[in-house]
């Protein structure tokens, strides 16, 4: 694939590391993972996802905030004052480095729901803690939530990925599952906010690839309220996940088989049970179907016994992929060779089929 005189590797290069027993580990090794397919990024972003990093603030959404301007922050902290109560809040701990610039204000603030502006809006806390961040990133000029789960962070940037994380000392954190994501965009703008990973509450995605049925997804997923203000097709993918998993009940599995639905031909050489099952997702959920190349890493964590990674590609596997596992370990990248920097000696490696996802869940809560 090119772009101009460029060369493009196949796009994007994305990376997971997931340990099952929920041991965590520091962050460097994911710096490793993702440093290995430099050549896939072009310098114009890269980011993390992480989980597990803040046991202290566990029961506490943590949102990172990206500010233009100290107005955009006042506005927006008169905001969060006026919905919830901040716990804590502080800048996000940085280090200067040459390779990265233009950087915005950076802060992070744990909070929780004030009972009475809960009990008022009558929803559930994800749901108002989700509203909150779209009333901030579409009405606050200058302010705009990157992340917003509990005990979980995103940490993203204009740069190469290696680059972003010792940026955000990513090494000094650590956790059960890390994602990466190295950025080589060809028709959005290269910008902090466009970066991935994209997340909404504990629903990180980190996409290799274009979603050609972006404008019909979006167009789906705005009619439940979701706004799509980034610039880039991977947003539609997070609120895609959050409202069939959060929202409508569907499992993971049940998700991937939305999302990258089998074609019609192999859904009716299928067994009968297995295949109304398909039958009724590829029908209620027609507008939820991703098309075009793609492969997804998707963390989650929505409590004991739904906190993992999925591992997904296009249904068509137009986009490389591979898994590895050693011991609790479970490793997935867009090349083997970003593997194996990690764990030479694996137990067991593959490349998954299309359409078809791996699903990695914390051991004990399964």
């Amino acid at each position: 694939m090119r772009e101009g005189q460029n060369r493009i590797p196949s796009g994007c290069a994305i990376s997971g590391i997931i340990n099952k027993s929920g041991r965590r580990v520091s962050g460097e090794a994911i710096i490793n993972s993702i440093k290995v397919m430099r050549n896939r990024s072009n310098g114009l972003g890269g980011g993390f996802a992480a989980y597990g990093i803040y046991p202290e603030y566990r029961d506490f959404y943590a949102l990172h905030m990206f500010y233009d301007s100290t107005s955009a922050k006042r506005e927006c902290e008169e905001f969060l004052d006026e919905h919830f109560d901040i716990i804590n809040l502080s800048k996000i701990p940085v280090r200067k480095i040459k390779e990265i610039t233009d950087e915005p204000l950076i802060w992070r603030y744990f909070v929780t729901p004030l009972p009475t502006k809960l009990a008022d809006s009558q929803l559930d806390e994800r749901e108002f803690t989700a509203k909150c961040v779209f009333s901030i990133n579409t009405g606050i000029e200058g302010a705009y939530v990157f992340s917003s789960g509990k005990n979980m962070g995103c940490f993203k940037a204009v740069g190469f990925p290696e680059d972003v994380g010792r940026f955000y000392k990513l090494e000094e954190y650590e956790g059960w599952c890390f994602t990466a994501h190295g950025r080589y965009p060809t028709n959005t703008p290269g910008w902090w906010g466009g970066a991935h990973p994209f997340a909404l509450l504990d629903y990180s995605v980190v996409h290799n690839g274009e979603i050609s049925s972006y404008d019909a997804n979006r167009r789906a997923i705005e009619m439940y309220g979701y706004k799509c203000t980034l610039q880039t097709d991977t947003e539609v993918i997070t609120y895609i996940i959050d409202y069939l998993h959060r929202k409508i009940g569907l499992t993971l599995s049940e998700i991937a088989s939305v999302i990258a639905a089998p074609f019609w031909q192999t859904i009716g050489r299928m067994a009968k049970e297995e295949r109304e099952t398909h039958e009724y997702l590829r029908v209620m959920f027609a507008d939820q179907l991703i098309t075009g190349p793609f492969s997804i890493l998707v963390g989650f964590d929505n409590g004991p016994g739904e906190r993992g990674l999925m591992a997904l590609n296009d249904r068509l596997k137009l986009r490389s992929m591979v898994v590895g596992e050693k011991d609790d370990t479970v490793y997935v990248a867009s090349e083997e060779s970003a593997i194996r920097i990690n764990e030479p000696n694996l137990d067991k490696v593959w490349a998954p089929k299309g359409g078809q996802p791996v699903i990695v869940q914390l051991r004990e809560e399964i």
